[in-house]
């Protein structure tokens, strides 16, 4: 069976091709930095697809795939594939669900201790040559909120780190995980966490009962001066609300890995543009001011980015594909 892999750098080639090998898998092409959009010539004759989160599959891409069977996203999320499309042609995508619980939450703590103690601002005030440390003031986290919102894998490993700081633990999330509640937290109602919480971090898969789940409706709702936090997807975050909640100080500081429209807003070229409706465009102007806001500090997209979680992730992908070709597909989410 022809598999082809996309949007990957030659360490990841190097495991993936020894993972391929042990499994048995051959007939494999690796295009090592290069997204699905740029190669979708060379993928008419392929049958299963690897493709991490930056590759969107689009209707226009299947189309360019008549004899695809097979999606493996290297990813948890899979919102980057059009999941009408694949039902409408058979395509069966499988996930890697779990892969990065642990590096996802240790990350958390990264963005949120960078935050607290006002870390991205020290540091640029030293390469200045200013060690001044007026207006570098931090917080503990000690004693303060942690609003956790989504308590799956990766929520309950934050709340599990947050309970070593001696946090208080709010969570939110329509199912209830028992283990938050054994840890000393509590569950309560969207406004309520927004209300109460210190520090606000979202570890939620976008769909349409989560996209703007934080919007300029309830942003006016946020503790003010708390932190936000978002290593999950930026569709879940309204661009425009975020702003207005920094540039009005409801929000002290914001750490970001993800961003709404997030390839296209780091794409930002002429067929970007072309191809996208002024609403669209909109966002991904508002993402520029983003960015560079002082109030803000992004990362690209890297929270899951261990050689430990690749390495997991490169495995489970490897053991999906072997089990969609031998009949009993793995991990299946469409």
């Amino acid at each position: 069976m022809k598999i082809s892999v996309v949007d990957l750098d030659e360490y990841e080639k190097s495991v993936l091709e020894r993972e391929f090998s042990q499994k048995g898998l051959k007939d494999v092409k690796f295009f090592v930095g290069k997204g699905i959009s740029e190669v979708p010539e060379s993928l008419s004759q392929t049958e299963v697809l690897a493709c991490f989160v930056h590759s969107s599959v689009t209707p226009e891409i299947l189309e360019k795939m008549p004899k695809l069977k097979m999606i493996a996203a290297m990813s948890t999320g899979y919102d980057h594939i059009d999941s009408k499309a694949c039902k409408d042609k058979g395509i069966i995508v499988s996930n890697v669900p779990s892969y990065g619980n642990k590096t996802v939450a240790e990350y958390t703590f990264a963005l949120i201790l960078a935050a607290a103690r006002k870390i991205n601002s020290a540091r640029d005030r030293v390469v200045r040559g200013d060690f001044n440390y007026n207006g570098l003031m931090g917080s503990e986290l000690n004693g303060k909120t942690i609003g956790i919102i989504g308590t799956g894998r990766i929520g309950y490993q934050v709340a599990k780190i947050a309970a070593g700081f001696d946090m208080n633990i709010i969570a939110y999330d329509s199912f209830k995980n028992e283990e938050i509640v054994k840890l000393g937290g509590r569950y309560a109602g969207l406004e309520e966490l927004l209300s109460l919480s210190d520090i606000i971090t979202i570890h939620l898969p976008l769909n349409e009962n989560t996209k703007h789940l934080i919007n300029e409706k309830n942003i006016e709702k946020i503790k003010k001066g708390a932190i936000l936090i978002n290593t999950a997807r930026g569709g879940i975050v309204q661009t425009r609300a975020l702003i207005k909640g920094l540039e009005k100080g409801i929000i002290s500081s914001a750490g970001l890995d993800v961003l709404e429209m997030e390839k296209e807003s780091l794409e930002n070229n002429e067929a970007m543009i072309s191809r996208n409706s002024c609403e669209e465009l909109k966002i991904i102007s508002l993402n520029n001011l983003l960015i560079r806001h002082p109030k803000v500090f992004f990362t690209p997209h890297v929270a899951f980015y261990t050689k430990e979680a690749v390495q997991r992730i490169i495995e489970q992908t490897a053991a999906n594909i072997a089990s969609f070709i031998e009949g009993n597909p793995e991990n299946r989410v469409i």
